[in-house]
């Protein structure tokens, strides 16, 4: 076992001494400054937010605190010491452990092969399987997960499963610091819950934890503080009791949030017509319509079936039954090729591997679908009709680059997103899916985003959105239909409310619906 794994356990901290100080922090990559005075004060075993648009930082300061980058000025201390962090190694000798939204693990190893994997207990030239197995059982329980796993493949466990693992897996290392980066994005509500669970233990344990999340809301359940960054800079940092989730927004973006009425714009032909579709085991008897310029949205919980029905409708599964059609064609689409001719056009909800290419540029990943515009001669393309459409979408979009030669990778998670949603709507759609359009980006982007989604329906487009987000669907959408267990629970006006919508895909009794509701 390593010595950073023989450290005492932290005290749980009503001492004054903070755990850690990060004081005028700045950070630059060639003529860009990542981050300029930024500070960060954490206490002992508390849970303290770091929230801020994507690009104002707040990854940069957590990559030199976890010694992934070094800063350029500034000082950290942990525990009243001053420390110097060159690099993850030093990092995770401090005491400093960071946890992403996606587990950096092996699918293919059990539990136990990847808690112990680089650091294993020997004898001789063996595993020492038997000295190994008190701690990761101790473990296994502080992170509320049944013992039974430890024999367990990790890709056969759930995401929530495999988060928890990743956390008690940092804590081998004795922890006092722990960085959770989007840890509650891809979970359900309940996996939520068991997560909080987590992390309220661990505080109480006397762990500091730092909790990155763009769900701003979900930070008054679980947090004792919160640090704002906008612009690179440290705007504030206070008790999260004394900000509401608006005056947190509000100082994200640098002024007030538009919270206007959503007003349903014209509609045209029917562009989307399901009768009764069906897919075993996902969804069931679905009817629905979606008109040119209609921004139609799809509300459930995860596991509602909703996300199953834009997959059905590009072509990327095959429906058992019921009726489709798409586009003058009562043909449902073989393939997402077969969609593409037809006009269809879909941003998947996992977009990192579904949806882009980080290496190549931002004009490669905003054209590669639209190859015949970029040439007369087939595989042939002219770099100059690539930067004229890249360009022309970068600006209409408003992406934030300095130029489209950039590597997508690059780029901050709500521009990228952007990036593909733009390779989507080069050629004008039919019809647009979108599946969790602004899951994991700020409350700046998310904005943008609904910007660009009322321009398509605007300019005759019919959007298609799926999404698990709450006040996004009742913002953007003309019409909601909720999806609950496989199938429609019910179709609400964009007036209704969030508790109507919620009581719906939850199963609870329905709100009762008043007569702005019914308007």
């Amino acid at each position: 076992m390593t010595d950073t794994a023989q450290r005492a356990r932290p005290t749980p901290g009503n001492d004054s001494t903070p755990r850690l100080e990060m004081r005028d922090i700045s950070k630059r990559y060639g003529g860009v400054r990542a981050i300029r005075h930024a500070d960060i004060t954490v206490m002992p075993g508390t849970v303290h937010a770091l929230v801020g648009e994507n690009g104002a930082g707040k990854s940069t300061l957590i990559k030199i605190l976890a010694g992934a980058e070094q800063s350029d000025t500034g000082t950290i201390a942990i525990d009243g010491a001053p420390v110097s962090i060159g690099s993850t190694t030093d990092a995770i000798g401090l005491g400093v452990q960071t946890v992403y939204q996606e587990p950096q693990l092996f699918p293919e190893l059990t539990v136990a092969e990847n808690f112990f994997v680089g650091r294993e207990i020997t004898r001789g030239p063996m595993i020492d399987w038997r000295a190994q197995a008190p701690r990761m059982l101790e473990l296994l329980d502080t992170v509320g997960l049944d013992r039974s796993v430890a024999s367990q493949p990790l890709g056969g466990l759930s995401i929530a499963q495999q988060q928890q693992v990743s956390i008690a897996k940092a804590l081998l290392e004795q922890a006092s610091i722990l960085i959770l980066d989007e840890p509650s994005a891809i979970l359900t509500d309940a996996e939520i819950e068991v997560l909080f669970g987590v992390v309220r233990r661990l505080a109480a344990d006397g762990v500091s934890i730092i909790y990155i999340s763009h769900r701003l809301d979900e930070l008054f359940r679980i947090a004792d503080a919160v640090t704002i960054m906008r612009d690179g800079e440290t705007v504030s940092t206070e008790p999260i009791g004394e900000l509401s989730v608006r005056e947190i927004a509000e100082r994200m973006v640098g002024g007030a949030i538009d919270e206007g009425e959503h007003v349903p714009g014209e509609h045209g032909e029917t562009v989307l017509e399901l009768e009764g579709l069906t897919l075993d085991g996902a969804f069931a008897d679905v009817s629905l319509s979606v008109r040119a310029g209609e921004v139609l949205g799809l509300y459930g919980l995860i596991g509602s079936g909703a996300a199953e029905v834009g997959e059905v409708v590009y072509g990327m599964r095959r429906a058992t039954g019921g009726r489709m059609r798409v586009v003058d064609s009562d043909r449902q689409p073989g393939t997402p090729a077969d969609a593409k001719r037809r006009g269809i056009r879909m941003v998947p909800a996992n977009r990192s591997s579904q949806g882009s290419f980080s290496f190549q540029s931002i004009a490669f990943n905003i054209t590669v679908g639209s190859l015949g515009l970029l040439g007369k001669l087939p595989g042939w393309v002219s770099p100059k009709a690539e930067r004229r459409i890249a360009d022309d979408l970068i600006g209409r979009l408003a992406v934030k680059t300095p130029t489209s030669r950039q590597p997508l990778g690059a780029m901050s998670g709500g521009n990228a997103q952007k990036v593909v949603l733009a390779r989507q709507i080069v050629e004008q759609p039919k019809l647009l899916v979108l599946a969790e359009p602004t899951q994991g980006v700020d409350v700046g982007a998310k904005e943008e985003i609904h910007r660009i989604i009322a321009d398509l329906a605007a300019r005759g487009t019919a959007v298609l959105v799926i999404t698990t987000d709450l006040a996004e669907v009742q913002r953007i959408s003309d019409r909601v239909l909720v999806f609950r267990s496989g199938r429609i629970a019910r179709e609400f006006p964009p007036s209704a409310s969030q508790a109507s919508l919620l009581a719906a895909a939850a199963g609870a009794e329905d709100e009762p619906v008043t007569q702005e509701d019914d308007r």
